[in-house]
C-alpha cells in the first residue's frame, strides 16, 4: 500500500531563497579547467537554444538577436584557458569555490 504525503505551502512556510554550494575544493589545473569549461559550455548552449527557440517556426524572422552574452562567455572561456595553462606550467593547484544564490522575485 502506498502512502501519499501532501504538504501545504503557506505564505509563512514558503521558502524564498536557496543557496547551492556547487564547488568548494582544491583542484589540479586540468581538473579545474574541465569543470569551468563544462559549466561555460552548458551556459553557452543554454543561450543558443534560447535564441533559437525565439525564432523557431517564424520563416519571416531575420534572426537578428543579441548574442552578447554568448560572446562574453566565449571570451571568459579563452581567458580561463590561459589562466589554467599558466597554473599548469607552474605546477600549481587551484582553490575554487562557487555558490549559487537563488531568490524568488515578485
Amino acid at each position: 500500500m502506498e502512502t501519499t504525503t501532501v504538504t501545504t505551502v503557506t505564505p509563512e512556510t514558503l521558502k524564498t531563497k536557496q543557496q547551492i554550494n556547487l564547488i568548494d575544493n582544491v583542484f589540479t589545473a586540468s581538473e579545474a579547467s574541465n569543470i569551468i569549461n563544462d559549466v561555460l559550455k552548458v551556459k553557452v548552449n543554454f543561450h543558443k537554444i534560447k535564441r533559437l527557440s525565439i525564432t523557431e517556426g517564424n520563416a519571416d524572422d531575420k534572426c537578428e538577436y543579441d548574442s552578447g552574452r554568448i560572446h562574453e562567455l566565449l571570451k571568459e572561456q579563452e581567458i580561463a584557458k590561459d589562466f589554467f595553462s599558466q597554473a599548469r606550467l607552474q605546477g600549481k593547484k587551484l582553490k575554487m569555490t562557487s555558490t549559487i544564490h537563488i531568490e524568488i522575485e515578485d
